[in-house]
């Protein structure tokens, strides 16, 4: 495996633990759907969360959030509106969340933008 992949990994394994530790429910990782996936679909009380991982080593060419692009925000709504309408039975908010990770040698730094952009 790309020593990427094991950075993205990484970086998914640990934005799980800190939603965990936060006070999230995961429901799901790694939910695919058509050309689309979300790396994690958690809860907090009535809110469905939508959560793009993002993992770099550098913060050299910007922040990791700053590389989800239109098209992945579209084929990332369209896969959390699958999600939503054939598992959840319940009338929730939906919100998307990007957690930036920097990890490299001098350590690892994360940052969890709520409601990081609208799907309307």
């Amino acid at each position: 495996m790309a020593d990427h992949n094991d950075l993205g990994n990484e970086g998914e394994e640990i934005a799980a633990l800190h939603l965990l530790k936060t006070g999230y429910d995961i429901l799901i990782r790694n939910y695919m759907y058509q050309k689309g996936e979300v790396d994690i679909i958690a809860r907090k009380k009535d809110v469905i969360v939508i959560v793009e991982v993002k993992t770099r080593s550098t913060p050299e060419f910007g922040d990791p959030q700053d590389f989800l692009k239109p098209g992945q925000i579209q084929r990332l709504v369209a896969t959390a509106n699958h999600f939503v309408e054939n598992f959840v039975e319940d009338d929730v908010d939906v919100r998307f969340d990007i957690i930036g990770i920097i990890k490299n040698k001098a350590g690892t730094k994360l940052e969890h933008i709520e409601d990081a952009f609208y799907h309307f």
